[in-house]
């Protein structure tokens, strides 16, 4: 009998780990299907407007590149983490996990910020469909960087705990897998608005 069999009972499972990978690809693919129909959407809206965007709206805040700055600085913090424990880097792991849920924050904050622009410049989401469309996509998006800090905080927070190690290290990669699927999410997402607009 093998360790892998004593571990499972003697059945041919496979390793959770894998098994977590392969919740981890099956959920990016579900959300890839959202994502991507909402834009097939916002591209079936803005090919039928005769004018986009409308006459009078404001454009766009510049302040969107500081939130994608922020968001790809958020994935390089992150893959700097999961190169960290690979390497059984304890010290390098938390500070890449702890800038990574931070810069998320950030990122959420800067998008805030964003809306009360438009907001104040009397873009809303009951103003027209660009409106819609600009709150619905970016909504979505942050709804979902809402639904990934939470995963990252309790990974950062075993991190410093010691709960990782370098043959060990599973939360760190889902976090990481779903953090840079957002990432580029956000980069397609954002080329299409400001392509758009």
């Amino acid at each position: 009998m093998t360790a892998g069999d004593g571990r499972n009972g003697g059945r041919d499972e496979p390793a959770p780990i894998e098994t977590g990978r392969l919740g981890m690809r099956l959920l990016v693919a579900a959300l890839s299907m959202l994502f991507a129909a909402s834009l097939v959407a916002y591209g079936l809206i803005r090919s039928r407007a005769a004018v986009w965007p409308p006459a009078g709206m404001p454009h766009l805040p510049a302040t969107l590149w500081v939130s994608t700055v922020l968001i790809l600085a958020s994935s390089v913090t992150m893959q700097a983490a999961v190169r960290a424990v690979r390497a059984g880097r304890e010290r390098a792991l938390r500070a890449g996990m702890l800038l990574t849920t931070l810069l998320g924050v950030l990122f959420l904050v800067s998008q805030t910020l964003n809306w009360f622009a438009l907001v104040a410049a009397h873009l809303t989401a009951k103003a027209n469909l660009y409106g819609f469309t600009f709150y619905i996509l970016t909504g979505l998006h942050a709804a979902h960087v809402v639904g990934g800090l939470i995963p990252l905080a309790v990974v950062t927070a075993r991190a410093f705990r010691g709960r990782y190690s370098a043959e060990f290290h599973p939360g760190v990669e889902y976090c990481a897998i779903y953090w840079h699927f957002l990432d580029v999410v956000w980069v397609v997402m954002f080329a299409v608005l400001m392509l758009s607009s």
